[in-house]
């Protein structure tokens, strides 16, 4: 073995040695316990960023540890290949966006190898490949059949110079981000999944989720949004059809002083057509984003429509405005405005002179100013009728009896969630497996003709999606009556591949079935791990995909993830790393310099896994000097015991090897290093990595003291011993973290097997090793330390107070005071007070 730490030498014999063995392909096996380890997949940008390298070490530390507790291990990997980033290198470098992915995938690919992530990369997968995505078609159909995916007109971010519809991030200042042109907000026929008719079981079952963030679990309530409130239905003149509103505050139903109704409302649009002011308005707000967010920031502006709403309960005439902050995909897309009570509903009234009446107020009699603002907190009915002096809850229950005697309203659940709209008019996607027949309508790709594959030949140029101007794609036959029809040229959300893939790595990518029977051994997911950034939308989804899956009879259990962590950022100089921001940090860069496990013991010892790492190009180099420490204990030539040449060899010695004859000296040693063991394997079980590495590194110090050993022999083999089994330990505890100079460690320092560190188990630290017979003691005078002593083991407090005493720096400090008090902190301390 080399004397000298050479990185790239170490890592490219121990990936070479994993490849021959074939060591990290997972089978399934009833017999042993299964642990599924799964990091989100990346997006094949063509390079890692600092994040990946986290989220993926955190993962891969995971999976090697369980491994060597002797679990059978699946830790797949693949890319989650399509999407508009691919579209915009492609448009920009004159390169169709599969050759771009490809080229990338290959790369990266390379890139995680280089890291020595142990991935089963027979199970490696790219959703851009038809043999995946076919069977993404093929649900899709499944779900068309029941009922639960639909096709209606709904609002979208519109730029009418690139003709494609934008995500409420893509929309800056109210222009595309890519051309500048103003958005608009069109409305145009999407395809939408019934994530609604599995909002109460997503939300309910979050309790289950106990290994969750409790942070996470929150954040999906609160995006389901399941809330108890009632129907109100208000008049509208001579219509039959009421107006309908839902709100969660009826006690303020008296206070209603305008009715607000979404710029798409058919009431909107039936009173723009008397009225060019409001069809400009309306015009107006459809230049504008469509997202909560976005309105939460928007300034609140409103036009009457001149239209009168009638009272449920007064009969009272109120004007009905409409308002670019209401929504038409939320609710009925109309509320009913108490300016009183609701800060929002406040602002504007006061902005176009409403009234403002209160109807509610504080139950201990407090008075309200609302010149400052609206009152919104529950209380007391006042001014209210019938109502009046009745609280929250009796209030709720006596105006939902009113309403539903008199067919005006009813108590009703309600959700934020909305059915999860699943196309997208742009290329480099999913192909939505529909033929649009003029007589037969939307009809289902039939099985046979899966998977409608998505050319991948193709020039863009930036204006709309290509298929649309390829008849060898969208010009078909339809199924039921073979005239001729038009293929779908939506593409679906990125979102839909990314819900299912864990299932998929779980069924090993059989060519038979979407999922495979061998996935009901592996799933669920045991440990996913990946950014806060996804706590909603792709948990949620993946949540309701396993749903799914599971109703076709695909999957067994109801949830996809029985643990997640969500790792903390990667920050430099207190900013989140970001290429926008320049403060990127390229680890090819470190991994060519510094060699993987650098980059590796870096990302696990700067921080815990859940907080944010701030980076540090000193502790960069900091981590490098420390494997360069372990390297050189372990080969340092006066610990070349040429008796001790194979395992084999190691375990005879150590077996027959009595540790009561240590000396007191290397007794103290091998009670350190089981008892830095014991704390790193309980730090490893919180995914505590941090002190985890911080255990290794206070191992390597205690080992670097003991004295040097030239030969085997009565008089040294104690400290022979100790060593030997001491760093058998610290390679084993070590080697989840950097296995890559492990595995070059472990022929010279295994006690157990001869194998790869890969095959090995987790040291167990031995009991009778942490019974100390001798234990030692800091001494502080008035609070500051003047000496150690040592004391056997269970003395009581008389004796350790006369050892201490009887120190001779202790007795300096003492000699001509009071002593006024003792205080001994067993196995810790004695403080003596002057």
């Amino acid at each position: 073995m080399s004397k000298i730490y050479q990185p790239a030498e170490a890592e490219a014999r121990a990936q070479q040695y994993w490849e021959d063995r074939n060591s990290f392909r997972a089978k399934e096996d009833a017999g042993r316990e299964k642990f599924y380890c799964l990091s989100m997949f990346p997006y094949p940008s063509g390079r890692l960023h600092m994040g990946h390298v986290r989220n993926y070490t955190i993962g891969d530390v995971i999976a090697r540890y369980q491994r060597m507790k002797g679990k059978n291990v699946l830790q797949p990997m693949g890319w989650d290949a399509f999407g508009l980033p691919a579209e915009n290198a492609a448009i920009q470098n004159q390169v169709p966006p599969a050759k771009w992915t490809y080229e990338n995938i290959r790369y990266m690919r390379d890139q995680l190898k280089r890291l020595g992530f142990g991935y089963d990369w027979d199970r490696e997968l790219a959703t851009c490949h038809p043999e995946y995505y076919r069977w993404e078609q093929w649900l899709f159909t499944r779900l068309f059949k029941k009922g639960l995916v639909y096709k209606k007109v709904a609002p979208v971010n519109w730029c009418p110079k690139d003709c494609t519809v934008l995500a409420n991030e893509q929309v800056v200042d109210g222009r595309c981000w890519r051309c500048d042109t103003v958005v608009e907000r069109k409305e145009i026929p999407q395809w939408f999944m019934k994530i609604t008719a599995y909002a109460d079981e997503l939300l309910d079952a979050l309790d289950g989720l106990t290994g969750w963030p409790e942070q996470v679990r929150t954040m999906q309530r609160n995006w389901i949004g399941r809330s108890k409130g009632v129907e109100v239905h208000f008049g509208l003149g001579n219509s039959e059809q009421p107006l309908r509103v839902f709100t969660t505050r009826p006690d303020t139903i008296m206070g209603v002083t305008y009715v607000a109704v979404a710029p798409e409302h058919p009431l909107a649009e039936q009173a723009a057509q008397k009225n060019p002011g409001l069809s400009a308005f309306i015009q107006e707000c459809q230049r504008m984003a469509t997202s909560e967010a976005a309105m939460e920031l928007l300034e609140k502006k409103g036009m009457d429509t001149g239209l009168k709403a009638i009272h449920p309960v007064s009969g009272a005439e109120v004007p009905v405005y409409v308002a670019n902050f209401v929504l038409m995909a939320y609710g009925e897309g109309a509320v009913m405005a108490v300016p009183a009570h609701d800060q929002r509903d406040w602002e504007f009234a006061h902005k176009y002179g409403l009234p403002i009446t209160q109807v509610v107020a504080p139950a201990d009699g407090a008075p309200v100013n609302l010149s400052e603002g609206a009152f919104t907190g529950k209380g007391v009915c006042v001014e209210s009728g019938p109502f009046t002096g009745m609280d929250f809850d009796q209030a709720f229950d006596a105006i939902a009896v009113y309403l539903e005697q008199d067919n005006k309203g009813c108590k009703r659940m309600n959700y934020r969630l909305r059915d999860w709209g699943v196309s997208r008019q742009r290329y480099w996607g999913t192909p939505i497996p529909i033929i649009n027949c003029p007589n037969c309508g939307a009809i289902p790709v039939p099985d046979e003709d899966l998977p409608v594959v998505l050319p991948e030949k193709v020039a863009l140029d930036g204006v709309g999606s290509p298929l649309q101007r390829m008849p060898e794609f969208h010009e078909t036959r339809c199924p039921s009556c073979d005239g001729p029809a038009e293929r779908e040229t939506d593409t679906f959300d990125t979102f839909m591949e990314s819900s299912w893939y864990y299932a998929r790595y779980a069924g090993g990518n059989s060519d038979r079935s979407m999922v495979e029977t061998g996935a009901q051994y592996w799933l669920p997911v045991d440990q996913y791990v990946g950014g806060i950034e996804h706590a909603i939308l792709h948990l949620l989804y993946a949540r309701f995909y396993h749903r799914l899956l599971r109703d076709e009879g695909l999957v067994e259990c109801d949830e996809p993830f029985t643990n997640l962590l969500t790792q903390g950022m990667v920050l430099k100089d207190g900013s989140k790393m970001s290429k926008s921001k320049g403060n990127t940090v390229d680890p090819q860069q470190l991994i060519d310099q510094y060699g993987a496990d650098t980059v590796r013991l870096f990302t696990m010892f700067a921080s815990p896994p859940k907080q944010s790492l701030e980076w540090s190009a000193e502790g960069v180099s900091g981590a490098h000097r420390f494997l360069k420490r372990l390297w050189n204990l372990s080969n340092r030539p006066e610990y070349g015991f040429p008796e001790l040449i194979d395992c084999e060899s190691r375990r005879r010695f150590l077996g027959s090897f009595d540790w009561r004859h240590l000396n007191d000296d290397m007794r103290k040693v091998r009670s350190e290093i089981h008892g830095l063991l014991k704390q790193a394997s309980y730090d490893v079980d919180r995914y505590q990595f941090n002190t985890v590495v911080a255990a290794g590194m206070k191992m390597v110090n205690v080992l670097s003291q003991l004295p040097s050993q030239e030969s085997l022999n009565d008089e040294n083999s104690g400290a022979v011993a100790t060593l030997v089994e001491s760093m058998d330990i610290l390679v084993r505890v070590l080697s989840p973290i950097v296995p890559h100079i492990c595995h070059e460690l472990w022929p010279a320092v295994a006690i157990g097997i001869e194998e790869a560190i890969i095959d090995t188990t987790w040291p167990e630290p031995d009991a009778t090793a942490l019974v100390q017979d001798v234990i030692e003691l800091v001494v502080q005078v008035n609070g500051k330390m003047r000496a150690k002593v040592s004391v056997a083991a269970g003395s009581n407090n008389e004796a350790i107070e006369l050892a201490a005493r009887q120190d001779p720096n202790v007795q300096r400090h003492i000699a001509d005071k009071e002593v006024k008090k003792v205080i001994v902190v067993p196995d810790k301390l004695v403080n003596i007070v002057v």
